[in-house]
């Protein structure tokens, strides 16, 4: 299945996307697609009800607005350097253990809503990245174990701040966390519909031109490791959204010179199966 949200900023209802691409609203169901959905087996009681209501479901306009294909979930847990060429680029070495930072959920945008970029910045950067989708509570979980947790997947652009992220101090969140600094979706693919996501092309074009292009086959560490590494730290609940990391190709690392985005850039993204999201870069209105 591929879940989505729909409407207005903070109003936002469920729909599902059909295999033939029909976007249906499913806000008879009577649940949102949030930590209590996932927790509660959603995902099989929706595909039963689907099995009944399917036909009835009307189409949402084509002109409506997509949000996250989550709602707010309690983290966004990133990994960082989780592409050996980025490492490269980012002039840091190959991480022995996964590198962990966290998104502010108040991030959390839709698949084409605007960047904001925000006050005082110099920096904005892009980054496409395979979001994972916990599926249930996940605690002092084996490798072996691991993808039993994962409810699906989506195609997740992890904006940051350079500047606010390396020389502002303390930790790399302040570069992370500013608002629509995490467009998510169009989509969440639920993991049967993706056979190997160890095996998936992502690629991100900055006004036309394709800047970033690679493999999740090149992931210093596979989704299993993922799961159980932050499993031994932290709870990972429902909805959580695990960002997997970006390959080469940010801004940041661009030669000879780096480029940030400004005021009316276009960026597109995409992964194989997740679907493509598209954001223009706008200076944050309430700057």
């Amino acid at each position: 299945m591929k879940l989505l949200r729909f409407g207005p900023i903070g109003q936002e209802k469920p729909g599902i996307q059909t295999a033939d691409g029909k976007n249906l609203d499913c806000s008879s169901f009577g649940e949102d697609w949030n930590e209590s959905f996932f927790e509660n087996e959603g995902l099989h009681r929706l595909r039963l009800w689907l099995r009944e209501n399917q036909s009835k479901l009307s189409e949402i306009p084509k002109n409506a607005r997509l949000g996250s294909p989550i709602a707010r979930p309690s983290k966004i847990i990133c990994i960082g350097l989780n592409y050996r060429m980025h490492a490269e680029e980012a002039g840091m070495p190959v991480p022995e253990v996964p590198i962990i930072f966290m998104k502010a959920t108040s991030s959390l945008c839709g698949p084409y809503d605007p960047i904001f970029i925000p006050k005082n910045s110099t920096q904005t950067d892009w980054e496409v990245e395979l979001a994972v989708i916990i599926g249930k509570r996940a605690k002092y979980v084996s490798i072996e174990n691991a993808m039993d947790y994962v409810a699906g997947y989506a195609t997740h652009n992890d904006v940051s701040e350079r500047d606010f992220q390396l020389r502002h101090g303390g930790q790399w969140v302040k570069g992370k966390s500013a608002d629509h600094f995490a467009p998510l979706g169009p989509y969440m693919v639920t993991k049967d519909e993706i056979s190997n996501p160890h095996k998936l092309r992502l690629w991100l074009k900055l006004n036309g031109k394709i800047v970033q292009d690679s493999n999740t086959s090149d992931f210093i560490f596979d989704i299993p490791t993922i799961i159980a590494h932050l499993s031994q730290y932290m709870t990972l609940l429902p909805g959580d959204v695990i960002s997997t990391g970006t390959p080469a190709g940010v801004g940041m690392g661009l030669k000879p010179n780096p480029r940030y985005l400004e005021h009316g850039d276009v960026v597109e993204l995409g992964i194989d199966g997740l679907g493509n999201s598209r954001q223009v870069a706008m200076n944050d209105p309430e700057a």
